[in-house]
C-alpha cells in the first residue's frame, strides 16, 4: 500500500529537472504534440524514479522546455491524470501519483475493517467520540426513529491501513439495540463484529450515496492530506436480518490511497 501523501510542501528546487534528452518533440511525425510530452514525463518518471507524490516541474517549465503551448501542455497532463500516473492539487501543482489498492467494502457487508482483515492487512482506529447523543434530523430520518427516542449512539472514528490514515468515519447507531455499548472499547475491535458478537446484530444491506468533495482544513488534518485534496464522501444506511435501519454514517474516503470496488450484477 502506498504511503501517505504529504504536506507538499517541497521547495521549486526539489523538483526533478527536466535533461537535454526530453526535449526532441517532433512536428509533422503523426504524433501529437501533447502525447509526445506525455511520453517523455512518462520517461522522466521512470528513468528518475521519482518517489510517490513527487511534485513535477511547472506548466510554465514545461511549456519553455519543450516549447509548446500551455494546451499541449495540459492535455499530456490531463491525460496522465486519467491514467493515475499523477495527480493535480490546485494550485500547488502535479505530483506523482502513489500505487492505489482495491475496496469492495462499499458493495458487501462485511465492513470496511472485515475486508482489509481478510487482505492481512492491519487496521487501527482512532477513536474521536464515542457517547450517547441526540440524533441530527438527518440520522432521525434515516435510522426511522420513534418520536420518543431522544439519543443514539454517536461513534466517529479515524480508521488506518497499516499506519497511514485512509476512512474518517462518523457514526450514529440506534441506541436501543446496542445498551452499553459507549462503554465498550473500540479502538480496537471492529464495529461489525462487535454488533454481531455482543449484541445478534448481523448487517445484511445498505443504501450508500457517493460525491466527490474537497478536504476541509479539520478532514485534512486528520486523513493526513493537504486542505483541499479531493476525498470521497460516503453517506449510508444500513439494514439489519430484519430489514431495520440500525446504521447510519457519513464518512470522508482519502482517493490516494484505494481505488473503490463496485460488482454489479
Amino acid at each position: 500500500m502506498a504511503n501517505a501523501r504529504p504536506k507538499t510542501t517541497e521547495p521549486s528546487h526539489a523538483r526533478p529537472k527536466l535533461g537535454a534528452g526530453l526535449s526532441g518533440l517532433q512536428a509533422g511525425t503523426g504524433t501529437p504534440l501533447w502525447s509526445q510530452v506525455k511520453t517523455a514525463l512518462m520517461t522522466l518518471i521512470t528513468t528518475e524514479k521519482l518517489s510517490e507524490h513527487a511534485r513535477l516541474p511547472s506548466e510554465a517549465e514545461l511549456c519553455e522546455h519543450f516549447g509548446v503551448s500551455r494546451t499541449v501542455v495540459r492535455e499530456a497532463l490531463n491525460q496522465l491524470v486519467f491514467e493515475r500516473v499523477i495527480y493535480k492539487l490546485q494550485g500547488k501543482g502535479a505530483f506523482v501519483s502513489a500505487r492505489r489498492d482495491e475496496q469492495d467494502f462499499l458493495g458487501s457487508n462485511i465492513g470496511f475493517s472485515g475486508e482489509l482483515h481478510d487482505k492481512n492487512r492491519a487496521v487501527t482506529r482512532h477513536i474521536l467520540r464515542q457517547e450517547l447523543e441526540p440524533p441530527s434530523e438527518r440520522a432521525r430520518r434515516m435510522l426511522q426513529l420513534q418520536p420518543d427516542e431522544t439519543v443514539i449512539l454517536r461513534l466517529d472514528r479515524v480508521l488506518s491501513v497499516d499506519g497511514v490514515p485512509r476512512i474518517l468515519v462518523y457514526t450514529s447507531l440506534v441506541a436501543r439495540h446496542v445498551p452499553g455499548m459507549e462503554q465498550v472499547p473500540m479502538h480496537n475491535r471492529s464495529l461489525y463484529d462487535t454488533l454481531s458478537r455482543q449484541y445478534g446484530i448481523t448487517m445484511r444491506r445498505a443504501e450508500r450515496w457517493l460525491e466527490a468533495v474537497a478536504a476541509t482544513a479539520d478532514q485534512a488534518q486528520l486523513l493526513g492530506v493537504p486542505e483541499g485534496a479531493p476525498l470521497i464522501a460516503i453517506e449510508s444506511v444500513g439494514f439489519t436480518d430484519g430489514g431495520l435501519p440500525m446504521e447510519y454514517y457519513t464518512a470522508f474516503y482519502r482517493t490516494d490511497q484505494s481505488r473503490l470496488h463496485f460488482m454489479v450484477s
